[in-house]
């Protein structure tokens, strides 16, 4: 079996396995593809990094010629690839892949492992990052509304939540309350909210 699945090389959503027997390789690209899951094999980790594709889930074997796992998981985070990561091991190897999950990989699964095991493993890790990349997005289009407030917006905003009406939040700021109604409106459009619960909402998440 070639070294690449099916479609194109560049595809996103792709299971990515890195070992550099031929046999572990082609058994996993098979398995996953009889679950519907589109795999892709690397004879190494020299060959996965130099080719940098985008990755759904990696599993990577623990022990290879050239560079190691542990090695190439520690490329991979140093380019800032944040994709799960599933260390294949063998009994002497569970220390290193302890290490590698301390470090922040996904899982390990011993060799020999259950081929369903190893598919749902993957299915969950990457269920797992899909929700953690979506909380990641909304955090960040938290804080970008909050950095286009201005600095009076930032301040009647938090009075606001404090429970502050707009005549006392006039009063504590020292602005006419017309004025507080200004920034009071500003600061709900900016930040996609109706009212000072929906505000608190949004900030909570």
């Amino acid at each position: 079996m070639s070294d690449f699945a099916s479609g194109d090389v560049a595809q996103t959503g792709l299971v990515h396995i890195v070992d550099d027997e031929e046999t572990i390789r082609d058994s996993l690209q098979f398995l996953f593809a009889s679950r519907g899951i589109a795999a892709q094999v690397w004879p190494s980790g020299e060959a996965f990094l130099q080719a940098n594709p985008s990755a759904a889930c990696i599993i990577l074997d623990v022990r290879m010629g050239g560079l190691s796992g542990p090695e190439v998981f520690d490329q991979l985070r140093a380019q800032g690839s944040e994709a799960p990561v599933i260390f294949l091991t063998g009994h002497a190897d569970v220390p290193i892949a302890v290490q590698a999950l301390k470090a922040g990989a996904f899982d390990f699964v011993e060799k020999p492992f259950n081929d369903n095991q190893i598919v749902d493993l993957a299915l969950k890790a990457i269920a797992a990052h899909a929700e953690q990349m979506q909380k990641s997005g909304a955090r960040q289009d938290i804080q970008r509304r909050l950095d286009a407030l201005s600095v009076r917006e930032a301040e009647v905003m938090r009075l606001m939540l404090q429970g502050q009406l707009n005549k006392q939040i006039a009063d504590i700021l020292g602005i006419a309350m017309r004025t507080v109604e200004v920034h009071r409106s500003r600061v709900m459009a900016k930040m996609g909210a109706r009212n000072v619960a929906e505000l608190a909402a949004v900030l909570k998440d």
